[in-house]
């Protein structure tokens, strides 16, 4: 029996360790999961750039932490890490082979933390987006949990209209809704 199972039979919500791409995108997300699991949001995406757009989304993310009483843990911003992960791949069009890479490297180090902090159980927001495949994105999160000897939820949580959920909650909270998904190829790929 895993640990998450344990907590919920003892009564307790197990706890949920979510990636978070974004304030948009953890909105709908969160209101889904925050009565049947101890969501702690996990902010790391290297991946944003320039600098000043990683702090305007972050910002906006906590503005949803905050409205959601969902506590939000940041990690660093190691662009060189992402650069690191993604070198040979820059001329890929958004959807292409980058964008695995990018997906593996947010799980992973999202994994990490939850290993280290007794978290039994991942989740990322990514699948929310239209533009992101779930199916691949769960796929890959389920592989990383078991390296790190965690579970994953692998919702698509597009569905049931989590996409327009958040579009309506990021326009009622106030947040920042970017139209890429932050790496400065995609963006010229969207004509930012």
């Amino acid at each position: 029996m895993s640990d998450p199972e344990r907590s919920a039979e003892h009564g307790e919500r197990p706890k949920l360790a979510l990636h978070v791409c974004c304030g948009p995108c953890a909105t709908a997300v969160i209101e889904r999961l925050r009565d049947r699991f101890d969501v702690r949001a996990i902010w790391y995406n290297p991946n944003i750039q320039p600098e000043d757009e990683h702090r305007r989304r972050l910002e906006g993310m906590c503005r949803v932490a905050e409205l959601s009483g969902v506590p939000l843990t940041v990690l660093e911003y190691d662009l060189d890490a992402w650069y690191g992960a993604c070198a040979g791949l820059m001329d890929e069009p958004e959807g292409g082979a980058r964008c695995p890479v990018c997906f593996r490297l947010r799980l992973e180090r999202t994994a990490r933390w939850a290993a280290e902090a007794g978290v039994g159980l991942i989740a990322t927001t990514l699948t929310v987006s239209p533009h992101k495949p779930a199916d691949r994105i769960n796929a890959l999160g389920e592989r990383v949990a078991r390296e790190h000897g965690l579970a994953m939820l692998g919702e698509d949580f597009k569905q049931r209209d989590g996409f327009g959920r958040s579009v309506a909650l990021s326009k009622q909270w106030g947040i920042y809704r970017q139209t890429w998904c932050g790496c400065e190829p995609s963006r010229g790929d969207r004509g930012d």
